[in-house]
């Protein structure tokens, strides 16, 4: 669940993005999973779910640990963060800011972090 004020808009990275609502600064948390808000699949339950329903959850959810069978898929607006190279968080538990964020700078993190296999899936 989002732990700071964010709105999605659209990105010049890819389609729509979300973008910091306030300045961020270093160290402060962002995104943490929240069972009132996020949800875990296992890769079973993914695979009983209907096409349409299925292609939503393969492009939003990620794997909760590198090659593991639980997913996670972001209850709100935290699903629009896009990959970067450079990015200006760090996703490896909880997301976490790595600098400070401007207000109305497009958070960003590495999927290469939780999901090497993301660009297979484009």
């Amino acid at each position: 669940m989002l732990q700071v004020k964010t709105y999605i808009s659209a990105s010049s990275i890819h389609g729509i993005g979300l973008f910091a609502a306030e300045p961020i600064p270093k160290g402060t948390v962002i995104w943490r999973f929240d069972e009132r808000i996020d949800r875990r699949f296992t890769r079973a339950e993914r695979n009983e779910l209907p096409q349409p329903t299925l292609s939503f959850i393969t492009t939003y959810s990620y794997p909760e640990v590198v090659g593991g069978d639980v997913y996670l898929l972001d209850g709100d607006h935290a699903r629009f963060m896009n990959h970067s190279d450079n990015p200006n968080t760090d996703c490896e538990k909880d997301t976490i800011s790595i600098r400070d964020i401007a207000y109305g700078e497009e958070l960003l993190c590495d999927y290469r972090q939780f999901d090497p296999d993301h660009f297979k899936k484009l």
